[in-house]
């Protein structure tokens, strides 16, 4: 595909006259945040150059600009992934896209299986950290040097300044925001009880298909990237459940809330600076 940024980026900013300060991408059965956004102006994918069209449930597929307590922002509800066919290219683009928008803060959300014993289905966890497990890389290839070096630092890939914001919103409002190390892995099958628990010991708190390419790429562009996770259910072995889908989706909407409250009181804050 082509890697040609400017006719997505041109689009998004053509929505609205005013500049984006956050974006989002809400992950699965996260959509239902898009409710606390006034002003709305909605795009679906299949308008943006270069964005794919999704197929997963829980994935609508749109992106929308509009205002959240007086603050732009520009919101991706869904995602597409790797399991579906698509290019790590075509993956990340939008994330690449959103990199590029000048944004204060990029925000992923995601939907996750826990393997720390110490969560539980239905909490939100910050992302402090990732694993790498996809056994691929967005940045392979030729390197775009006016995306970033050939050789892009991780350590702070997940922003150490908007977590602690985070940390200080979630005190705020009570709420006990945990953090963790996130096992990313290409799917689309669930994991096996003996790879959880090699994950375990390798120091993974949750596991999911999606997010940490997009966080590789928006970094190697210098974008400011901060992670959150909804444990959608306890991982394979943790319980004598077997995992489906619609459940994970439908347990989501039980974060849904607390999702909503730490975005909200996170660009709350942002909208006082």
């Amino acid at each position: 595909m082509s890697l040609d940024l400017k006719p997505a980026v041109d689009k998004i900013l053509s929505m609205s006259p005013k500049r984006p300060r956050i974006g989002l991408v809400l992950g699965s059965g996260l959509g239902p945040v898009v409710d606390a956004i006034e002003n709305q102006i909605v795009l679906d994918y299949n308008q943006i150059p270069g964005f794919k069209k999704t197929s997963v449930e829980g994935h609508s597929g749109s992106l929308i600009r509009g205002t959240i307590s007086g603050v732009e922002v520009a919101v991706m509800q869904g995602r597409v992934h790797f399991y579906e066919g698509h290019t790590l290219d075509e993956v990340v683009f939008p994330a690449r896209v959103m990199a590029s928008l000048n944004l204060d803060a990029l925000i992923l959300t995601n939907a996750s299986g826990g393997i720390n014993s110490k969560y539980r289905p239905g909490e939100i966890v910050m992302i402090k950290d990732h694993i790498n497990l996809t056994g691929n890389n967005p940045l392979i290839g030729p390197n775009k040097n006016e995306w970033g070096p050939r050789f892009p630092d991780m350590t702070y890939a997940y922003n150490p300044e908007i977590r602690a914001q985070f940390q200080n919103v979630a005190k705020q409002l009570k709420i006990d925001l945990k953090e963790g190390n996130y096992v990313g892995v290409s799917g689309p099958t669930y994991e096996t009880p003996a790879e959880i628990n090699m994950f375990r010991i390798v120091g993974g708190d949750m596991v999911g298909m999606s997010t940490v390419p997009e966080v590789i790429a928006a970094h190697h562009m210098g974008a400011k990237v901060a992670a959150l996770s909804c444990v959608s259910n306890m991982a394979a072995g943790m319980t004598s459940d077997k995992l489906d889908h619609d459940d994970i989706k439908d347990v989501a909407l039980l974060g849904v809330e607390t999702m909503k409250k730490l975005l909200i009181g996170f660009i709350e804050q942002l909208g006082k600076k």
